[in-house]
């Protein structure tokens, strides 16, 4: 028995906005019953997160905007500084909660829309459709049919890749007793961190005013570090680089973000798809997510209106994703010098132009011009390396998801300095 003409399994960005495209009235064919399913508050349930990208004004989801910066700054490890106005394009932060109060709030008055709280357990192929399976929140078996199931659950393990480094950070939500930050810019990378012996690492700043921003400390390396260390450096980061003085730490978030050549399926039945991370949408040179995430949405719907098999399209083509390889598989190699490699390409390209391309909507001639702009024996030498390796299964299975931790009690620890929240019972 169907429930719907769709399941979306995870309530997520790619959940979300999956559902909301699919619910939207208009078109030639009728909207199609969804099931949206969330999992029950508890450990299976993403802690509360920060999406970014960048677009012109007036998109989609501006109700859910915190911020957002007309300048984007990268700084190079002696503090030389590269600005950009990338006009129209503003780049925007959304939060997790706000995505989905705005999400849930359209999705409620919707004809054919339900959304269920369940522990999902297996996603299979059924009698003409597909099948889900799981517990609601009470303890109860739920089944639920579906012509079609979109799965944006995270992977349990990659897929084979040639080169895996790992997007691991920690952010603090800081709130500063003087200004300390400058609300029109948004600090992309500031090289001004110490640097790992494999990979690069860099401070990201997110002013929400002149009091109050997101700092974080971020690293592309082989493997995540402890709490203590992220404490420290990120703490070194706030008070030594860019001298925030007196400050509170208001909120905290952590995550790790597979950066990789693997390829990842996007069918993984006759009428299941993966969307999301797990279904490749995330840019495996720089981490970014969500925008792929909307262009598969969007393409899922539009295929479903009109009455095709709505196999999620590739997040990026074939030739971004090669020359996503090969920026890896130097950068891990140590052929490049990360800082410098990114710090030329803002300094060198025109920002509208390296923004398509961040977002893998640029075209061929514009992909070779930023490509003349990197080092090019060291490319050259590692697209002819490439084909000879094989894809390995990577030894880490499993990636955390984005962790909420505690916050300070300012009763223990005054806004005399920036102090890292007391999480010794967290760990990446």
């Amino acid at each position: 028995m169907r429930e719907a003409d769709i399941v979306v399994v995870g309530a997520g960005a790619a959940g979300l906005a999956l559902a909301d495209r699919l619910t939207r009235p208009g078109g030639p064919r009728p909207v199609p019953s969804v099931v949206l399913v969330s999992a029950p508050p508890g450990p299976a349930r993403p802690a509360e997160r920060t999406w970014c990208f960048w677009e012109p004004p007036g998109g989609d989801y501006d109700d859910a905007v915190v911020a957002s910066w007309e300048r984007l700054r990268v700084r190079a490890p002696g503090g030389a500084v590269v600005e950009a106005r990338p006009v129209p394009l503003r780049y925007k932060m959304i939060r997790s909660r706000g995505f989905e109060a705005l999400l849930r709030e359209r999705l409620a008055g919707r004809p054919g829309f339900r959304g269920v709280e369940a522990a999902v357990a297996e996603v299979r192929d059924g009698r003409g459709g597909a099948e889900v399976r799981g517990t609601t929140a009470g303890g109860a078996p739920l089944t639920l049919g579906a012509r079609w199931v979109f799965d944006s659950r995270p992977l349990s393990r990659l897929p084979p890749a040639r080169t895996v480094l790992l997007q691991h950070f920690r952010g603090w939500f800081l709130r500063t007793e003087r200004p300390a930050f400058d609300p029109r810019a948004a600090e992309l990378m500031d090289f001004r961190t110490p640097q790992p012996d494999r990979g690069l690492s860099f401070g990201y700043v997110l002013p929400l005013g002149a009091r109050e921003a997101l700092v974080e400390y971020t690293e592309f390396s082989p493997r995540v570090r402890d709490g203590a260390a992220y404490d420290r450096l990120l703490g070194h980061y706030a008070r030594e680089v860019l001298g925030v003085g007196a400050a509170r730490v208001v909120a905290a978030e952590q995550g790790v973000i597979p950066m990789t050549d693997a390829v990842f399926p996007r069918r993984a039945g006759a009428s299941v798809f993966r969307i999301g991370a797990a279904g490749g949408a995330t840019r495996p040179a720089t981490g970014y997510t969500f925008t792929a995430v909307r262009r598969q949405a969007a393409a899922i719907a539009d295929a479903c209106r009109a009455g095709r098999v709505p196999v999620p399209p590739p997040a990026y083509s074939a030739r971004t994703r090669a020359m996503d390889a090969v920026v890896l598989r130097a950068l891990d190699r140590g052929r490049i010098d990360g800082p410098r490699f990114f710090t030329v390409l803002f300094r060198r390209c025109p920002a509208q132009r390296l923004l398509r391309f961040l977002d893998g909507e640029s075209r061929l001639l514009e992909d070779l011009t930023i490509g003349l702009r990197t080092p090019v024996a060291a490319m050259l030498r590692t697209v002819a390396e490439l084909p000879l390796l094989p894809r390995r299964a990577h030894h880490r299975c499993a990636f955390p998801a984005p962790v909420s931790l505690p916050v300070p009690d300012p009763a223990t620890h005054p806004p005399h300095a920036v102090r890292p929240p007391d999480d010794e019972e967290q760990r990446p």
